[in-house]
């Protein structure tokens, strides 16, 4: 097969504010650099310098998309149509994003990678019937985009070919907008477009409830710093389902979440049309070596994973991730760069 013949590369989009590296290992954004009020630029994205790391398995999905499924399924089972299906256990007891060898550790086909005003790169990858244990084949790509010259726009497609299968990608970034380096993210200050969250068991499994936030630690709907509540949340921190319904809208995406940096220099602002985002604050970051000799530890950086409901596929109340064959899956995130 030609896939295999693949070998892992870094590719650069550069519209000469922004700056990020993408590897088709994974999809994986490695580092984004962007400029603060004052002009100063710093790489935002927890990472390494070289692939080989990534090619090891030393990093907790940083900056990778994951699939087929992103997030827990409960047990690595489901049943769809009858049949039931079993998936690897990779994060016991509990199959986690794709499996032991999901789409973030695989290499992409490059398909296109535009310089220019709007730069762009366009990854693809087949997935085939049972991989990972998952029904049928998948025709999946990615494309990155600087829309402006501080905007990044994510878009994925998934189209199954011959089985209903459910697919919800994710991408898996983990951000410090006061720079990869600068120690923890929990002076940083977040809000997010939810009116609900889906409340979780010991293994970080939706118990199915869909809980309103007011009131709660998980209550984001006023902009406020992540330490301000993260002591309250049973657990290591948030690694939470949002349910995004209450964003504004525009061209078809909602907004979701506002980070912004202690000094407020740095904001990121991200939209999609994903139905939840799953809020994670790092917890599981353990003393990993990183670029230029940074040592990432726990809370080093939050991720804003959009995506369907984790374990949707168990849990008929959820909206469903299956998609048919002929169908097209499709999520767009927007990832808008400012400073205040």
């Amino acid at each position: 097969m030609a896939d295999d013949q693949n070998v892992p590369e870094l590719f650069e989009l550069n519209n000469g504010t922004m700056r990020v590296k993408i590897s088709n290992y994974g999809c994986t954004i490695t580092s984004l650099f962007v400029p603060d009020k004052n002009g100063n630029f710093a790489d935002v994205v927890l990472g390494f310098d070289s692939l080989e790391p990534y090619l090891k398995g030393a990093a907790p999905y940083f900056g990778c998309i994951v699939g087929r499924v992103a997030n827990r399924i409960k047990d690595g089972k489901f049943t769809l149509n009858g049949t039931e299906y079993s998936l690897p256990i990779n994060k016991p007891p509990n199959s986690l994003h794709g499996g032991r060898k999901g789409y973030d550790k695989v290499v992409w086909d490059v398909v296109e990678h535009n310089d220019g005003e709007n730069p762009s790169i366009t990854f693809k990858y087949h997935s085939h019937d049972g991989e990972e244990g998952y029904p049928g084949d998948v025709n999946i790509t990615a494309k990155y985009t600087l829309t402006s010259s501080t905007t990044m726009r994510l878009d994925m497609k998934a189209t199954p070919e011959n089985k209903p299968t459910p697919i919800n990608l994710a991408q898996h970034t983990y951000w410090n907008l006061a720079g990869h380096n600068s120690g923890n993210v929990l002076e940083h200050s977040i809000e997010i477009w939810a009116n609900h969250v889906t409340p979780v068991d010991q293994n970080t499994v939706p118990t199915g409830e869909i809980m309103p936030v007011k009131g709660t630690p998980f209550d984001f709907l006023t902009e406020k710093k992540i330490c301000t509540s993260i002591h309250e949340v049973s657990g290591l921190g948030y690694d939470h389902n949002y349910v995004l319904d209450c964003g504004e809208e525009k061209s078809g995406l909602k907004c979701a979440a506002k980070v912004k940096d202690p000094s407020g220099s740095r904001v990121l602002k991200l939209w999609t049309n994903a139905p939840g985002m799953q809020f994670y604050t790092g917890n599981y970051v353990n003393g990993v070596e990183g670029k230029s000799g940074a040592v990432y530890g726990k809370h080093a950086g939050l991720c804003l994973e959009t995506q369907g409901f984790p374990n949707a596929i168990n849990q008929p109340n959820f909206p469903s991730v299956v998609v048919q064959p002929g169908e097209k899956y499709e999520h767009t995130m927007l990832f808008e760069f400012s400073s205040e």
